[in-house]
């Protein structure tokens, strides 16, 4: 972060520009056999938490499922739904999203299983200095697998998004670009896009997030930062490894002190000529803006998955 991005982010606390979207997408335009149908149905999505236990880190890291108001129906018996990772923020848990927004009243308009994991404190990377801090492989080789055996899902890239805020949205951006062979939509919400490359001298007043930080990504110029630095990720992609990406989408509020780190990935993404949507809009880093931002992630992830199908799909 340079001195001028800091001066910035100082006058985004005071200024609220109009709101700003760009949607900037070579991809083909989806017809309506690809697009997740709303449902008309009144109930709340059913909730379940599960008491997972991770071996990989050693300890229990719950999560909740939210399901389709039809899932437990008898017609429903054979059908397979796409699944929405939704991560959680720096100091925040899994249960966050249920109890601090009205996602389960929001979730019953459409036909897609949401997973909300804990995350911990642990940027959803693996830790330079706790060998057992295994946040990205928890993921990717727990999480996942374990839903697809509970739980009737697209088990293809096809059927499986995700999205995240603060520091959940930087991990679902990464995962995003370092498995783009998992993921058909990658979202952001306020992300703490340039976690991995922030120093001590930029988090000055904030040492709580520095620790959380040194403890993830080790020191300056360590391994551990230059392979999970989203933008360096991104301005090394090779030209022919941008069609294999999900399509890419992030938000920020106007009165967000990330704005500018949001800016500075969107325009990465444009001059890449990358996939993606960018929005800013009035709101600061506070659940009242992603409380009105999931919503949002949930459209688009709706149309960007593909529908329900048969069991054999």
């Amino acid at each position: 972060m340079t001195r001028h991005s800091r001066i910035f982010l100082i006058a985004a606390l005071v200024l609220s520009p109009n709101a700003f979207i760009r949607n900037t997408t070579t991809a083909a335009p989806l017809g309506p056999s690809n697009v997740l149908q709303a449902s008309a149905a009144p109930q709340i999505s059913h909730v379940q938490t599960i008491p997972f236990a991770s071996k990989l880190i050693g300890q229990a890291l719950p999560y909740n499922v939210l399901l389709p108001v039809d899932y437990d129906q008898p017609a429903a018996r054979e059908k397979r739904y796409p699944v929405l990772y939704l991560l959680h923020g720096l100091t925040g848990h899994y249960n966050n999203w249920v109890e601090k927004t009205r996602l389960a009243d929001y979730a019953r308009s459409y036909e897609l299983i949401i997973v909300t994991p804990e995350g911990n404190d642990g940027w959803y990377t693996a830790s330079a200095t706790v060998p057992t801090d295994k946040y990205e492989s928890y993921i990717v080789q727990e999480l996942i697998p374990d839903v697809q055996h509970r739980y009737r899902t697209i088990e293809t890239r096809s059927g499986r998004a995700i999205a995240g805020l603060s520091m959940g949205g930087y991990g679902a951006l990464k995962f995003g670009v370092k498995k783009p062979e998992m993921f058909a939509f990658a979202g952001s919400m306020s992300g703490a896009l340039g976690a991995a490359s922030w120093t001590q001298g930029d988090l000055r007043g904030f040492e709580f997030i520095w620790r959380t930080l040194a403890a993830v990504f080790g020191p300056e110029n360590s391994p551990t930062r230059a392979t999970n630095d989203l933008k360096k990720l991104l301005r090394e992609l090779k030209a022919e490894n941008i069609p294999a990406l999900p399509y890419m989408y992030l938000d920020c509020g106007t009165e967000d002190p990330l704005l500018q780190s949001n800016r500075d990935l969107a325009d990465i993404l444009l001059a890449s000529k990358i996939p993606h949507e960018y929005r800013q809009l009035p709101g600061t880093h506070a659940w009242p803006y992603w409380d009105a931002q999931v919503q949002e992630v949930l459209r688009i992830a709706a149309r960007k998955l593909r529908a329900p199908c048969s069991a054999n799909c």
